[in-house]
């Protein structure tokens, strides 16, 4: 283990390499969460639609997606995706996670819409409006409203898994780590120091959420 003085001695004089690193995490987790949205709303809408072999093409996308591991999904897609396509690496990897997160988000999106009261829809369709139409103005608002927590939750988890898009030579926080302490021959410092790096990112991601949760309990009062 290293001392507490070599520990900050090196936090101090790598900031600027692993802020750089923390950037690209970032905008990794937040594109891939937010193309997981509209991944995951397609496929929940598949699944709670009348029509049977739409619910069975999201089952299995969502059973496909929960029962393989992440790493073997990003490298199927990442390689998938270069053999079809020249994509920048970022973009690659941003699909590949987006992918995987969108099958939770599926469930988090189809729970919350069949959260809400039947009696929503059938006052739309008694308004004279079509049932995407209410499912559009009224049931979906809704229904994101509910989910805003759980997609923070997600959120949260799928920052920690950006740290796999290293093994396919994202120069995110996990990467840097390795890279560094590989050179260095000083693995476990730059273990630690990343592990800083993640514990506040996640603990102000946690605050925002919490900030969330509170403000949405306060208006349903």
């Amino acid at each position: 283990m290293p001392s507490f003085s070599h520990f900050i001695q090196v936090f101090g004089s790598t900031y600027d390499v692993f802020l750089k690193a923390m950037l690209l995490t970032l905008q990794l987790t937040v594109v891939s969460i937010l193309i997981g949205i509209v991944i995951g709303l397609f496929f929940a809408l598949l699944k709670i639609s009348n029509i049977k072999v739409l619910g069975i093409i999201s089952d299995a996308y969502i059973y496909l997606v929960r029962g393989t591991p992440l790493i073997v999904q990003i490298f199927i897609l990442y390689f998938g995706i270069s053999g079809i396509f020249l994509l920048p690496d970022f973009w690659a990897a941003s699909l590949a996670l987006a992918f995987h997160n969108g099958a939770y988000i599926a469930e988090i999106f189809r729970g919350t819409i069949q959260s809400i009261d039947k009696g929503q829809m059938e006052a739309g369709r008694s308004l004279g409006m079509s049932r995407s139409l209410a499912m559009r103005r009224i049931v979906l608002p809704q229904a994101f409203r509910r989910a805003l927590p759980p997609l923070g939750n997600q959120f949260i988890i799928g920052l920690k898994d950006s740290s796999l898009a290293a093994f396919i030579s994202m120069n995110e926080l996990f990467n840097v780590a390795t890279t560094l302490g590989s050179n260095n021959f000083d693995e476990m410092t730059y273990l630690l120091i990343v592990a800083v790096y993640y514990l506040i990112l996640v603990g102000i991601l946690t605050l925002i959420v919490s900030a969330i949760e509170r403000k949405l309990a306060v208006s349903d009062r």
